[in-house]
């Protein structure tokens, strides 16, 4: 007897091994069967006919920020309806275990664009642990939907030992017996059963809040002597480092992704952010892939994060964390009243003239185009400029600078004006040469956070719809097999996860979906609003229709766009340990 049977679709594995049609059957959270007879069904609870449909493990989302959100509404389910079974928390250096509210408002806020008032109150509210370990049990007391793994994030230990404010001054190092207590903490995540550790140096990411306001997160005051005692940890527990790298400063890039390397000692797992086809520097994306097969020839086992779709964000005003990396963008968003200082500042002509120097800059490490002409205005109260660019709309106006034209807009209409750009990613041939690329994890969606500004729930339908399609125009770039296994089992091998594959003796993590579905809906955007966050509506995507079953642990949890009922008021998902397996060399059908 088995709990549930998926019969008549083809099978993935999640090893890149060729797929078939089989019927599975699963008993108890685990895979019992995969076979090509027909299986007996009865006493079975549910049979799903998966009949032209794919079956596959769930997917693996290795860059996510529901830190905050998981507290609040634990079924993660924007994640889920597009076959994401399992999450990791802790990204960019930020997490919460040992912060408490008012830091972990100040490290999330503005960085992540999660609304501080209610990181401030969930965090406050609801944290009942105080160390790895008791985290994992809080976790584990709520009704998960999907899996959880975790990063340890720097800044939350650094910030939790040093304080924040002394955390992030740079005539401030820590003490010898911080030292030892930060290493403490990362040995405890550890042993709790945390990747790693997530590290950050970008420095256009900054704090909110009001003390240590816009000044860059704790991560990014590390010295090196810092960084090295805690990678030794990693090292020798062959756990993960996550990085992010300073676009500005080259050889913070260099620095992190040779510490992957041994030389006499045990080489680090690093994944750094981010390798993506930069708009404002396209040349660029020739040295991801290089670096990557150096390091990995060389010894070490270096891999970057890549999101394998076009990265299309949207900003109301210029509340967009672009906005950061140049010194006028900042100041603006260092001003929290729109209606006030910050649209005087915004009108004042000796900032315009500070920011369109700023602009016609367009060379060095960026992020973002910095081009008015390729921003798209989405929504305005001003009918007449709908559907315009910028510059389209200086142009109009006699000749305007574009930057005269944004920020006229946003002083008038503030955050009303909303428009879309796209950074990077936007080359097809190009994006498909990364997706490939062995160097590259595919990830990097950013779940659960930037929740105004972009959506990347479904980015492991999107890039198997790109396979699917390009297998069926005869110039195929990957397997389907092989997509899948990008997507699932090869990022749980590398984390060292009981998860991503679907063999006999493996955890029930499925996703079917159907091919046919892989269409045009995924690439529209919608928005829903977030209950937990006051109703702020949250960018998201709706392709109902192409996933039609997702389990976790065996547990139906949701499908065609539909929630399971138990979803919510039962716990399907787990904590998964970095290390831990519960079956081990199983037999394969």
């Amino acid at each position: 007897m088995y709990d549930t049977i998926i019969k008549g679709g083809r099978w993935f594995d999640g090893t890149g091994a060729e797929s078939a049609i089989r019927n599975i059957g699963i008993r108890d959270g685990r895979v019992a069967v995969v076979t090509a007879e027909a299986i007996d069904e009865t006493g079975c609870g549910r049979v799903i006919d998966a009949t032209g449909q794919w079956v596959m493990p769930g997917m693996i989302d290795i860059h996510t920020h529901y830190d905050v959100e998981v507290l609040l509404d634990p079924t993660l389910s924007e994640s889920l309806r597009h076959g994401v079974t399992t999450l990791l928390l802790g990204s960019c250096s930020l997490s919460t275990v040992h912060v408490d509210g008012s830091d972990a408002g100040d490290l999330f806020g503005r960085v992540e664009a999660i609304p501080r008032k209610h990181v401030v109150e969930a965090v406050d509210g609801l944290k009942t642990w105080n160390s790895a370990h008791s985290f994992v049990r809080a976790l584990e007391s709520l009704p998960l939907g999907p899996n959880i793994a975790a990063f340890i994030g720097h800044s939350d230990i650094r910030a939790a030992q040093m304080g924040l404010e002394r955390s992030t001054r740079p005539d401030v190092q820590p003490t010898e017996s911080e030292l030892k207590a930060m290493e403490h903490k990362l040995n405890e995540a550890l042993d709790a059963g945390f990747v790693g550790m997530s590290s950050q140096q970008l420095l256009f990411d900054k704090l909110d809040g009001e003390v240590c306001r816009s000044r860059t997160l704790p991560s990014t005051y590390a010295t090196t002597k810092e960084r090295r005692r805690l990678n030794r940890i990693l090292r020798e527990r062959k756990r993960a480092l996550q990085g992010g790298p300073d676009v500005a400063r080259p050889q913070s890039l260099v620095a992190m992704a040779v510490s992957s390397l041994g030389i006499f000692r045990p080489n680090l797992k690093v994944s750094l952010l981010s390798a993506a086809d930069i708009k404002a520097i396209p040349g660029v994306v020739k040295i991801f892939p290089l670096i990557g097969k150096i390091l990995n020839r060389l010894g070490g086992d270096f891999r970057w994060q890549h999101l394998p779709v076009p990265f299309e964000v949207y900003s109301d005003g210029i509340d967009l964390p672009v906005f950061e990396e140049f010194g006028s963008g900042a100041a603006a968003l260092h001003l929290t009243n729109e209606l006030g200082a910050r649209r005087e500042l915004l009108a004042d002509e000796n900032y315009r003239r500070w920011f369109r120097k700023d602009y016609d800059k367009k060379w060095g490490p960026r992020v973002w185009h910095r081009d008015f002409f390729d921003a798209e205005i989405t929504e305005c109260p001003d009918a007449s400029v709908i559907g315009k660019t910028f510059g389209q709309v200086g142009v109009d106006r006699g000749g305007v600078h574009p930057v005269d034209a944004f920020l006229d807009l946003v002083v008038e209409y503030g955050n009303k004006v909303r428009w879309r750009t796209t950074i990077s990613n936007h080359r097809p041939e190009v994006l498909d040469q990364l997706a490939a690329d062995p160097s590259m994890q595919l990830g990097f969606s950013d779940a659960g956070a930037h929740l105004r500004n972009m959506a990347f729930y479904n980015f492991g339908l999107r890039l198997l719809k790109r396979v699917h399609k390009a297998q069926r125009a005869g110039r195929p770039f990957m397997t389907i097999e092989h997509a899948v296994h990008r997507l699932t089992g090869e990022l749980a091998d590398w984390y060292d996860l009981d998860n991503g594959h679907l063999r006999v003796g493996d955890r029930a993590d499925v996703l079917v979906l159907d091919p046919e579905r892989l269409d045009d809906s995924l690439e529209a955007y919608a928005e829903n609003p977030v209950p937990e966050y006051n109703n702020l509506s949250r960018m998201v995507n709706r392709n109902d229709a192409t996933v039609t079953a997702v389990l976790v642990n065996g547990e139906y949890v949701f499908g065609l766009g539909e929630k399971a009922p138990t979803l919510g008021k039962e716990r399907t998902g787990e904590f998964l340990r970095a290390g831990r397996h519960a079956t081990e060399g199983a037999a394969r059908s």
